[in-house]
């Protein structure tokens, strides 16, 4: 069964820094495509950031470009997304998520069947 965890979510001022971390049990991590997505309330989920299966290749969403980084650590079983220079409009609960039947990380919510419970992560200006 496969169990994703979130944590390192928190309030920051605007221009700080948060890692986030995403421990997955019951999956090999290396061959899964994993996402960030994040969601305020009342809206939908947004994509954030992606890592491809058996790579380093990454996607990341306009807002995240030269700000967020994903990355992967296979032998933890644990994805993060180090998030930089942080905007108040970067407040929203952020989820990761697991998929395996892609080529590459796709962007919508649908396309991903396994998900964390989330990590509140709160900007103020």
């Amino acid at each position: 069964q496969v169990q994703l965890l979130e944590s390192g979510g928190g309030s920051v001022q605007a221009g700080g820094s948060l890692t986030l971390s995403c421990k997955g049990s019951g999956i090999q991590m290396r061959i899964y495509n994993m996402a960030w997505f994040r969601q305020g309330s009342g809206s939908r989920r947004e994509f954030v950031a992606a890592i491809k299966f058996s790579s380093e290749d990454t996607i990341y969403a306009d807002s995240a470009k030269g700000r967020f980084t994903i990355s992967r650590d296979s032998a933890r079983s644990t994805l993060y997304l180090q998030m930089n220079n942080l905007r108040p409009a970067d407040t929203d609960v952020y989820f990761c998520a697991a998929e395996v039947y892609h080529p590459t990380p796709p962007l919508k919510q649908v396309d991903y069947g396994w998900w964390g419970q989330g990590t509140q992560v709160t900007v103020s200006s």
